[in-house]
């Protein structure tokens, strides 16, 4: 671009010599609009030509990077500018790196050369390094790459990657040369290229692929280790990799130096006691004095002490330490070192990226607004409940200072569909074919209403529903809702079928006492009819006197409750709580006399702290108790069996009265989950996981009967809701139980 402008100059110089302009044409120039072009040449007609300003001017031009080449004429003043623009890519293929489709417009975004952008030689280069860097990352080491450009007119061009990959490295053995106190055991967890396993094609084992990119990264993650031991001077060098290319197989060592164990002597903290006495912060903290030191423990405390000054207005808070080690004896005395800063109060909440939710819905869900002192935990707490709203796919707010005691929040959020309009099925084998349809969205005009209607049709259930429902009424903690339905299920076992059907309404209305803490009650009136079928000619039919009969009846029944939910996400929580608790009476009018308790507790945590991975433990635990006060029917059996409960085994298997006697109805239920959830896609948003499921149930007893199951999941969190594929084994089922080795549910996660 210099040369060419040096050339130019000179030709200019000898050729335009005080030309007055007449005119001023642009030829080829379709990048920018000429309105731009005139105020980059900066020349007016009738003005004198200069050789200064059109230098500048093509200069300005070359900055876009829009043009391989650009030329000046004048003819008896008449001033052109001849561009010739860059051509645009038409299409960009990547041959030999991903099979799948999706896969491959995921890569091309990655590498930032999509369809549509300017062809550059230097933007080539930077894709192909790219993907270079991202075969390294997958293990494969010697890889080319090469690029074929196709001219397919004056104006566009074809890119195509070839991609040749290298070989994929196996890592058959790790050594840690040095360790004597900690071995494999401690390191393995921490480290991402692992050694190959036993089996290593089965999902939990490791397969032992080389993941170059993270090579520099794993001694240090060893270190880790060992600060999280106490051993501060440990030291553990870059990996040396041996590869046997032939068998495309290599050894990896690691070189440490241990040092010694260091315990915690003293624990200082310096902080302004006008702001808070220190001793109101030693006795939370984790580390303690004559424990073995461990790094993480102190940045958690490093983080408790900020969070704790910064609730107290001081949103700016550092918190330095200091280790002084004492060799001699083993042992480190930290210093905690506050530097507050000053007291900082909220200026102004301003709110982006809401196309369509109100102000005042995200407003509602903020802790803090203009004039509050800041406060850490407003803060965070204010991230997890728009995240809760199932509105956003993200959320983030930025702290912006404006002065020493002020600050703007900026409401960061980027939309996610609420409302839509659903068709689809599945097969379930409880269930067999199932049919869904539903027009719902849970956020109305953006006003945060939601709004449903919704029929489930299957082999067994037909569920019909109209839902209306207000988080928070009036801007207010209050919130209500009311719900038209009419369900028919059929339960069957070995002897009998029952055809229950239930038409009816109910009405919610609640508050929120305490922040992430509801309280209200629920009337439900229902009608409901249950019908028995027997197979006559089977010999296991009982008499008649112990047959179920066929009965009519109402509920009319209210349900104070409680519930928490600190969780930081709607669809896929990583941490918190959800906790409820119900207690239904029923007997307000009515047919059934009962008292029902329900309960259950969620429990989500990240293993994304320990192990640098975006693993989710999950636990469940529910249980429910009826109690007969003067009338309870069959149809309000409590039943396990199924998603919400007991997977591997068919919904409501149990009661099954196997010997087909008449029973009475179940009163006592218990169920607990563990799931262990791991990343698919998060493109997609696709996660897998493993389970183990246990219940308990009985008519007056809950232990009368006990079964246990485990299996695999899938998860999507699809444009119509979550949904899952579960694949479960019995672990200990009985000859008369139901079972099930597949359900597909949607709508409803863990």
């Amino acid at each position: 671009m210099k040369k060419k402008s040096i050339l130019l100059s000179l030709t200019l110089a000898s050729l335009l010599q005080a030309q007055q302009i007449t005119s001023i044409e642009y030829e080829n120039l379709t990048k920018i609009s000429e309105s731009i072009a005139n105020d980059i040449v900066d020349i007016k007609v009738g003005e004198n030509l200069s050789t200064e300003k059109v230098n500048k001017a093509i200069k300005e031009f070359f900055k876009y990077n829009y043009f391989e080449d650009i030329q000046v004429t004048t003819d008896d003043g008449a001033l052109k500018f001849i561009f010739k623009e860059k051509p645009s890519i038409a299409n960009v293929d990547i041959v030999g790196f991903k099979s799948r489709d999706r896969d491959i417009e995921i890569t091309k975004k990655y590498i930032r050369l999509e369809k549509g952008v300017m062809y550059s030689e230097k933007r080539v280069n930077e894709a192909k390094e790219t993907l270079l860097r991202e075969l390294e990352k997958e293990g494969y080491i010697n890889s080319v790459i090469e690029v074929e450009i196709e001219k397919l007119n004056d104006n566009a061009v074809s890119v195509i990657f070839h991609v040749n990959k290298g070989d994929e490295i196996i890592i058959k053995k790790v050594n840690y040369f040095g360790a004597e106190n900690l071995d494999e055991d401690n390191f393995e967890p921490a480290i991402v290229n692992k050694e190959e396993e036993f089996a290593s094609w089965f999902i939990t084992q490791n397969d032992g692929k080389l993941n170059a990119d993270q090579l520099k990264y794993d001694g240090k993650r060893i270190q880790e280790v060992y600060w999280e031991h106490g051993y501060l001077d440990a030291d553990v060098k870059d990996p040396f990799l041996e590869v046997d290319f032939a068998s495309n197989q290599g050894d990896l060592d690691f070189y440490i130096k241990e040092g010694i164990q260091y315990k915690v002597n003293n624990i200082i903290i310096y902080v302004n006691s006008d702001i808070i006495d220190a001793k109101e912060l030693y006795p939370e903290l984790m580390l303690s004095k004559d424990k073995v030191f461990n790094i993480k423990k102190l940045r958690k405390d490093a983080d408790y002490i900020k969070t704790t000054i910064a609730n107290l207005g001081y949103a700016f808070t550092q918190i330095n330490y200091d280790l002084k080690k004492d060799e001699k004896n083993g042992t480190a005395d930290i210093v905690f070192n506050v530097i507050p800063g000053d007291k900082v109060f909220i200026n102004d909440v301003k709110i982006t990226g809401n196309s369509r939710t109100l102000d005042r819905v995200i407003r509602r869900n903020v802790y803090l607004a203009p004039g509050d002192l800041f406060n850490l935990t407003d803060f965070n707490d204010s991230i997890s409940r728009l995240k809760r709203t199932g509105y956003f796919e993200t959320v983030d707010i930025e702290q912006k200072r404006i002065s020493t005691d002020k600050m703007d929040l900026i409401v960061k959020v980027k939309e996610t569909p609420t409302g839509n309009i659903i068709l689809g099925g599945g097969y379930g084998s409880y269930d067999g074919v199932m049919v869904t349809g539903s027009i719902q969205d849970n956020n109305i005009f953006g006003s945060g209403l939601t709004l449903g209607i919704s029929a489930d049709l299957s082999k067994n259930t037909t569920d019909l529903s109209i839902k209306l429902a207000n988080p928070a009424i009036f801007d207010s903690k209050y919130h209500g809702d009311i719900d038209i339905h009419s369900d028919t299920i059929e339960i069957s076992n070995s002897i009998y079928e029952l055809d229950k059907s239930t038409k009816g309404f109910s009405v919610g209305f609640g508050r929120e006492l305490i922040r992430n803490l509801k309280v209200g009650a629920r009337y439900r009136f229902d009608f409901i009819k249950e019908r028995y079928t027997y197979d006559e000619n089977d010999a296991n039919v009982p008499a008649q006197d112990l047959r179920f009969e066929d009965v009519d009846y109402t509920t009319s029944s209210l349900t104070p409750y409680i519930s928490f939910d600190n969780t930081d996400d709607f669809y896929n929580p990583r941490s918190g709580f959800k906790i409820y608790s119900s207690l239904e009476y029923a007997g307000l009018g009515g047919d059934s006399k009962y008292i029902k308790s329900s309960s259950s507790l969620k429990y989500f945590y990240s293993l994304n702290s320990l192990y640098d991975l975006d693993w989710i433990l999950r636990y469940k635990v529910q249980a429910k108790f009826l109690v007969d006060n003067g009338q309870i029917n069959q149809g309000d059996s409590l039943y396990l069996g199924g998603v919400k409960s007991l997977r591997g085994f068919k919904s409501y298997a149990f009661p099954n009265y196997p010997n087909g006697v008449k029973g009475d109805p179940y009163k006592a239920m218990a169920a607990s989950s563990v799931e262990l959830s791991f990343p698919l896609s998060q493109a997609s948003k696709m996660r897998w996981g493993v389970f183990y499921d246990y219940g308990m149930i009985g008519e007056d007893n809950i232990s009368d009967i006990q079964r246990s199951s485990t299996g695999l999941l899938f998860e999507w969190i699809s444009p119509f809701g979550p949904l899952q594929l579960i694949f479960a084994q019995a672990l200990d089922d009985e000859a008369t139980d139901d079972t099930s080795s597949f359900e597909f549910s949607l709508g409803t996660s863990f």
